[in-house]
C-alpha cells in the first residue's frame, strides 16, 4: 500500500496538485499536505514552477513562435496525448491579446449536459485555423501536464502507480463526474477517487488544524460550507454527531448546480471598465469584452491577494486603432472591485429570498448556462430553506439536542466555512457572517460562528491529498455518499385508456447518502424488462426527499424530482435464458429482473438487472452521450 496521496484540483480558472505523506512511524498527529509547484511557461522561452497551473489552453498561430521556445521541462517525454498548444500562466497571458484562441472555463463546459461534451467546439466562434478541442480533451490536457510534471520531479514515484484524489463540484451530475474519471483513464491515471469540493475543503481545514479541530466543532453543529470557484458556487450542509464519544461528520445537503463564481464576476468588472471607456467616447466590441474580462480577473486577483496596492490597470487590445500600441487602457480600483462584486454578488436578503427567475429567450447564442441571478446570498438562503425538513428530519433521528432541532428548524446554521479565492476580500466575507448574523437574529438565536484556518486558494487539493490517507483508515472521514437520491421511471401494467397517457411511477433505487461500493437491491419486487427492441430508460434525482430503497412514487412535484435525460438503449436479445411470451407477437421479449443499485468509486451510479432465475447481470450506467456503456 502506497504511503504518498496525491490530490487534484481541477479548477475552473486554476489547478492545483499537493500529496500528504504518511510516515511508517506510529503518530496521532495529522501533518499539513504539501502543494506541489508545477513548471509551466510564463512567457515565451521562460519557464517557472508555480503553486497553482492556471486552466487556459492557447493555440498559437503556426508562425507565432518557434518550438524551441515552447519546450517544457519534459521535453520529448511529451505523449501524444499532449496538444499544439500552450498550458497555464503564459496561455492566459496571450489569450488578453488574442481571446478567440483561447480555451478557457473548460470544466464549466464539463458540466452542461445541453451540448456533447466530447465534441470539439472550444474556443467558441474561433478563427478557421484553430485546432478545436472538447471540454473532455481540455481537462485530459490539463491532466497531463500535471502528471508530467509529477513525473519529472519524482521519477522514482510515478503518479500512474500512486493513488489520486479527484475533486469535482458537489453538484456535479453523474454524466460530468464519469467524464472526468474518464479524462484521468486516458491520461493513464487508474487508481483515482473522486471527492466533493466542499468536503475536500472541509478535510483541508481538519488537517491544518490538527486534533483542535474538535475545539471548533461540538455534537449538534451544523455546518455550511459555502465554495465559490471560478465557474460555480457549492453549498453543503455537513452535521456534526458524537459517535462512542468521538465526533463524526456527516454530509446531509448538496445544493443544486449553480453556475455561478468568479467568471461571472470577472464579466461583471469588465462591463463596469466599459461604462468608464463608453463615457470617453470609446467603443467596444463584443469580441473586446472576452479580453477585457480576461484582464479583469488578473485585476481582481491582484487586489484581493496583494491589500497594499488601491487600483490595477486594464488595457483591451483594439483592431485598426490609431491609439498607440493598439490597445484600450483603463483601471480597476479597490473600490469599485468591492461596490460592484459586493453589492452584486452578495446583497442584503431576507432569508425567505429565493433565486430570481425569468423566461428565457428561445434563441441564444452559444455558451454557458451561467445562474439567471448573480446574488450569491440569495442562492443561500435558498438552499437553506430548500434542505431545512430534511436537516430537521435527520437530528430527530439522531434524537439531537432541543437547541439543535431548533436552530435546524429554522434553516440555519451554527458554523460556517468559507472556500474560494474570492473570500480573501474581507468585506465579502464580513457580508456573508453579517447576512446570516441578521437571519439569526430574527429568530433571537446565536449567530454562527466563522471557521478559518484552511488556503483559500490551495484547500481543495490539500483536502483531497489528506482525504487519500482517510480513506485507509488514518483519520477522520466525512459520511457522505450520494448527494441525490436516484428514481428510474416504472410504466404502470394498467390497461389502456383513451387520451391518457401511460402512468409512469418514480422507483426509489439509490438513496441519498449511499456510500462507495455499497450495493442496495429492490427486495421483494420483480420487474419486467423487455429486449430485443428499443426502449428508453427515464431517471430522476432528488436533493430534498429521502426515500429509502424500493420506495415507489406515484406522484410528485417538480420541486422535488428533476427528470435527467432520457437513455435511449437496445438490451440484446440473447440477454438471460428465461422468458415471458409477448401474446401479441409471439416474440421472446419480456424477462422477469430484480434491480440493484451500486456507488462505484468514482462516484458514478450502476444499476443492475438481474434475471430472476439466474444468469448475467444486465448493467446499466448515466453516460455522456445519454447511450448505454
Amino acid at each position: 500500500m502506497s504511503n504518498i496521496f496525491v490530490g487534484i484540483d481541477l479548477g475552473t480558472t486554476h489547478s492545483v496538485m499537493a500529496r500528504y505523506y504518511v510516515s511508517d512511524e506510529s503518530t496521532s498527529e495529522i501533518k499539513s499536505p504539501e502543494v506541489i509547484d508545477i513548471p509551466q511557461l510564463i512567457q515565451a522561452g521562460e519557464i517557472s514552477a508555480e503553486s497553482q497551473l492556471p486552466s487556459f489552453l492557447y493555440r498559437p498561430h503556426a508562425a507565432e513562435f518557434s518550438a524551441d521556445l515552447l519546450t517544457l521541462p519534459w521535453g520529448e517525454q511529451t505523449n501524444a496525448i499532449q496538444p499544439n498548444a500552450i498550458i497555464g500562466t503564459f496561455a492566459r497571458e496571450q489569450g488578453l491579446n488574442s481571446p478567440l484562441r483561447l480555451v478557457s472555463s473548460a470544466k464549466s463546459w464539463l458540466s452542461v449536459d445541453q451540448w456533447d461534451r466530447r465534441s470539439a467546439f472550444l474556443p467558441l466562434n474561433a478563427p478557421d485555423d484553430v485546432e478545436l478541442c472538447s471540454p473532455f480533451d481540455a481537462s485530459c490536457f490539463y491532466l497531463d501536464h500535471l502528471r508530467q510534471a509529477w513525473n519529472d520531479q519524482y521519477p522514482d514515484q510515478l503518479l500512474e502507480n500512486l493513488p489520486v484524489v479527484l475533486t469535482v463540484p458537489a453538484s456535479f451530475d453523474p454524466a460530468a463526474r464519469e467524464l472526468t474519471a474518464q479524462a484521468a483513464k486516458k491520461v493513464g491515471l487508474e487508481n483515482v477517487t473522486l471527492l466533493e469540493e466542499p468536503q475536500a475543503a472541509v478535510y483541508s481545514w481538519i488537517a491544518s488544524l490538527g486534533r483542535d479541530w474538535r475545539q471548533q466543532l461540538t455534537p449538534g453543529d451544523i455546518l455550511l460550507v459555502i465554495d465559490v470557484g471560478g465557474g460555480t458556487t457549492d453549498l453543503s450542509l455537513v452535521l456534526v454527531d458524537e459517535k462512542d464519544g468521538n465526533l463524526e461528520l456527516e454530509r446531509i445537503a448538496v445544493g443544486d448546480h449553480i453556475l455561478l463564481g468568479g467568471d461571472n464576476m470577472d464579466l461583471a468588472l469588465a462591463y463596469s471598465v466599459t461604462q468608464k471607456l463608453q463615457s470617453q467616447g470609446q467603443r467596444i466590441e463584443p469580441w473586446q469584452i472576452i479580453a477585457l474580462s480576461r484582464a479583469c480577473r488578473l485585476a481582481k486577483e491582484k487586489l484581493l491577494s496583494q491589500t497594499d496596492i488601491q487600483s490595477v490597470p486594464v488595457s483591451v487590445p483594439t483592431r485598426g486603432s490609431k491609439l498607440l500600441g493598439g490597445v484600450l487602457r483603463s483601471e480597476v480600483t479597490r473600490a469599485e472591485l468591492e461596490q460592484t462584486l459586493l453589492e452584486g454578488f452578495f446583497p442584503w436578503v431576507d432569508q425567505d429570498a429565493q433565486p430570481l427567475q425569468a423566461p428565457r429567450q428561445a434563441l441564444q447564442q452559444m455558451g454557458l448556462p451561467y445562474a439567471q441571478d448573480a446574488a450569491i446570498t440569495r442562492h443561500i438562503a435558498g438552499f437553506l430553506a430548500k434542505h431545512t425538513s430534511s436537516l430537521t428530519q435527520r437530528l430527530a433521528d439522531l434524537n439531537a439536542a432541543e437547541p439543535t432541532q431548533r436552530i435546524a428548524s429554522l434553516g440555519l446554521p451554527t458554523a460556517v466555512l468559507l472556500n474560494g479565492g474570492v473570500f480573501k476580500s474581507v468585506p465579502f466575507v464580513q457580508r456573508i457572517m453579517q447576512q446570516l448574523s441578521l437571519w439569526a437574529g430574527v429568530h433571537t438565536i446565536a449567530a454562527p460562528r466563522l471557521l478559518d484556518g484552511a488556503n483559500l486558494d490551495l484547500a481543495v487539493a490539500q483536502g483531497a491529498a489528506y482525504f487519500g490517507a482517510v480513506k485507509t483508515g488514518q483519520g477522520v472521514r466525512i459520511r457522505g455518499g450520494l448527494a441525490s437520491s436516484f428514481y428510474v421511471g416504472v410504466a404502470s401494467a394498467l390497461p389502456a385508456v383513451p387520451g391518457m397517457p401511460p402512468m409512469v411511477e418514480a422507483l426509489c433505487v439509490a438513496p441519498f447518502g449511499l456510500e462507495e461500493g455499497q450495493m442496495q437491491r429492490v427486495n421483494n419486487r420483480t420487474f419486467g424488462l423487455i429486449r430485443g427492441q428499443a426502449v428508453r430508460f427515464q431517471f430522476y434525482d432528488s436533493k430534498v426527499r429521502r426515500d429509502a430503497v424500493g420506495e415507489q412514487l406515484s406522484s410528485w412535484s417538480m420541486e422535488e424530482l428533476n427528470p435527467l435525460p432520457d437513455i435511449q438503449v437496445t438490451i440484446p436479445q440473447d440477454f438471460a435464458n428465461e422468458t415471458t411470451i409477448d401474446s401479441t407477437n409471439n416474440k421472446n421479449l419480456m424477462i422477469p429482473v430484480y434491480l440493484q443499485a451500486e456507488l462505484t468509486a468514482v462516484g458514478t451510479l450502476r444499476l443492475e438487472a438481474v434475471p430472476v432465475k439466474g444468469g448475467k447481470p444486465w448493467q446499466l450506467e448515466l453516460d455522456v452521450r445519454q447511450q448505454m456503456v
